[in-house]
């Protein structure tokens, strides 16, 4: 059997690991459920039972996500994602407060992805190094940051018309077409920019590997200039 090319084998890790860091595409479908259960149920009878259904769909997923031994971390944030916007619909009294939360949420993400950008650490790059242990070397090659930048922008762009569209549509009570744009807006946008995402961490990472190759045969250069002008290292010499 024909094994794979290096770099494919180098680049599904980084697939893998950055896909179950968000969940994984169940925990992207996952989110949108206590979503649509707020919603429907909000539609057919008042909003407390809707708060309570969107509660109880998020602890359902949570319990699955446990059963089936995935990772709790999505689930966990999630749920207290929905509990933070359920208790903001109570306190507010009207539906559309379920959406409050996640609104204000994008604009301090997006905010955050685009500030980093303008100070050279790409939110990105950096995450990516501290999950990876990879560490920050590839902030010493601009393609590798440009990479970076690119993929940093998309989720600001991303955060920042998720604001843009749900703080427009929250401003005039259209509470239905609020949900339908938190659920259209999530993890249809999340999968464009994770498709960029993935595109920078496979660029970034070829370009360090080869930084390193370049790092090493310099080295060996060198050292091999020292050995024709000096003769062999005194250990070597005095070996025999």
């Amino acid at each position: 059997m024909t094994e794979p090319p290096q770099d494919a084998k180098a680049d599904a890790p980084e697939r893998r690991t950055l896909l179950q860091e968000m969940g994984g595409i169940s925990g992207l479908i996952y989110s949108t459920v206590p979503v649509l259960v707020f919603v429907l149920v909000n539609s057919v009878s008042s909003l407390n039972p809707a708060i309570w259904a969107a509660l109880g769909s998020a602890a359902v997923i949570t319990v699955v996500r446990i059963v089936r031994k995935q990772s709790l971390q999505p689930a966990i944030s999630g749920f207290f994602g929905v509990a933070i916007a359920a208790f903001i619909a109570y306190r507010t009294g009207s539906a559309k407060g379920f959406f409050l939360f996640g609104i204000w949420a994008s604009l301090v993400y997006g905010s955050l992805f685009g500030l980093s950008i303008l100070i050279r650490w790409p939110l990105v790059g950096v995450i990516w190094g501290a999950l990876n242990g990879h560490g920050q070397k590839w902030r010493s090659d601009r393609r590798a940051m440009f990479a970076y930048d690119l993929a940093t922008l998309s989720w600001a762009v991303v955060f920042g018309a998720r604001f843009v569209v749900q703080r427009w549509l929250y401003d005039e009570d259209l509470t239905g077409w609020l949900a339908f744009a938190r659920i259209a807006m999530g993890w249809p946008l999340t999968a464009a920019a994770l498709a960029v995402t993935l595109w920078a961490v496979r660029r970034a990472g070829h370009l360090v590997r080869q930084l390193a190759e370049q790092a090493e045969a310099d080295d060996q250069a060198v050292e091999a200039k020292l050995r024709a002008k000096y003769g062999q290292p005194a250990s070597e010499s005095g070996a025999g």
